[in-house]
């Protein structure tokens, strides 16, 4: 059984619950989906998916006062996912939550706890361990090292917000707590890379119950990038502050190096009227960006939070594509370890427009190795399609002690 907020991939954690699913289906493993929206989804019903929908909406598109209660605690998806767990469970079945936090509630949790042992939760962020999601003092524009609910986590107004939205935060927190026993024998806590366990048993979860599994990653083109060629500096993302876009987009002008964003957000009016020597794209299908990463020097993510893997970094260095990276990050070290790119301070403007320069000066024959460098070697930052798949049916199989008949 996959569990997640919505039906449809409308975010990083909901495409990957329904890449699961394709996968899974094309190996004939019967697949039921709970999911918090109104599972309106064709293709996974022509696929043989079982959907069972909430037919909830995003706390953010819910009255107030709904979403103020509803959000801490809903008791309407744990009494659907009780039903539905009675009506498929068996020594087979395993419980896997990718999203509950936009719609579904904490209230799931208890709904899972009679299959501890054959239920997982994938860490697509850190929402089961912060109250704010990400470990960030938004406020103070710093990673926090806090302890989750401790008393300095209490006191401090850390939310994009206001303290009254950080206040709402923790009652959900410590109801989840409640919900999720963090010592009962679950099957796993997934994961998607290995520096981030850190931030989950700081939060009280047993080390013993982490596994890592990395997210899987196509690159961006089937060919490497003559990045050694090229001038160019490439965002893709949200076109939002806390992504580090006014940062960058000073950089770029400081030191007069052309920028390419691939995205769009609150700021994309600002950057057209303010900066028109940007090439602002919008959104653009996959099979789009390749072509426009064509003429692309190195990838640039400016990250304010610490992104706990964005897709975006290996799909870039497959592609033989440097990457300058904030050094908030969880790859930035593995990146500059390896000579895939450059980490740099993103609240530092000296910082960031010395890792464009450094970048910018390499020789020919310098880039060109760094270039060869991340498309040969990048591999070890993700899994393939294939090899992520294997891993979670891997871990299903230790949960049953066998392979598992469904998901």
């Amino acid at each position: 059984m996959v569990i997640s907020d919505h039906s449809i991939a409308n975010g990083g954690a909901a495409a990957l619950a329904l890449l699961s699913i394709h996968q899974f289906r094309a190996r004939g493993i019967p697949v039921t989906l709970v999911c918090g929206d109104s599972g309106q989804n064709d293709e996974l019903r022509a696929m043989g998916v079982e959907i069972e929908a909430a037919g909830g909406a995003d706390l953010l598109r819910r009255p107030k006062a709904e979403a103020l209660t509803r959000g801490v605690y809903d008791p309407a998806t744990k009494a659907l996912l009780d039903r539905v767990r009675e009506r498929v469970d068996g020594p087979g079945v395993v419980y896997h939550v990718h999203g509950w936090a936009q719609i579904l509630s904490p209230s799931i949790f208890r709904a899972l706890a009679p299959v501890a042992p054959r239920t997982f939760f994938h860490a697509h962020d850190t929402f089961l361990a912060c109250p704010n999601g990400m470990y960030m003092d938004y406020r103070r524009q710093e990673v926090c090292d806090r302890v989750p609910l401790g008393a300095s986590c209490l006191a401090t107004n850390c939310d994009k917000r206001s303290y009254a939205q950080k206040l709402w935060r923790v009652s959900r927190h410590a109801t989840l707590f409640r919900c999720l026993d963090r010592r009962a024998p679950w099957a796993g806590l997934i994961t998607i890379h290995p520096d981030v366990a850190p931030k989950f048993t700081r939060a009280g979860y047993p080390e013993t119950l982490l596994r890592t599994v990395r997210n899987p990653v196509t690159p961006l083109s089937r060919s490497r990038i003559p990045a050694e060629r090229n001038l160019t500096l490439l965002y893709i993302g949200r076109l939002e502050r806390d992504k580090g876009v006014v940062d960058l987009v000073a950089a770029a002008a400081r030191t007069g190096t052309p920028l390419r964003l691939i995205g769009d957000g609150a700021l994309r009016s600002w950057v057209e009227a303010e900066h028109p020597e940007v090439e602002v794209c919008g959104w653009q299908p996959p099979e789009r960006i390749g072509s426009l990463a064509a003429d692309v020097r190195a990838l640039v993510m400016p990250s304010h939070h610490p992104e706990p893997f964005a897709l975006v970094i290996p799909e870039a260095v497959q592609s033989g594509l440097p990457v300058l990276l904030s050094d908030t990050a969880l790859l930035a070290a593995e990146v500059e370890s390896r000579g895939f790119g450059l980490s740099f301070d993103v609240f530092d403007p000296v910082s960031l427009d010395a890792a464009i320069g450094d970048l910018m000066r390499l020789d020919a024959a310098s880039a060109r190795a760094m270039s060869e460098r991340c498309r040969t070697e990048g591999g070890i930052l993700s899994n393939t399609l294939e090899s992520w798949t294997d891993d979670l049916i891997r871990l299903y199989a230790e949960a049953t002690r066998a392979e598992p008949a469904t998901v």
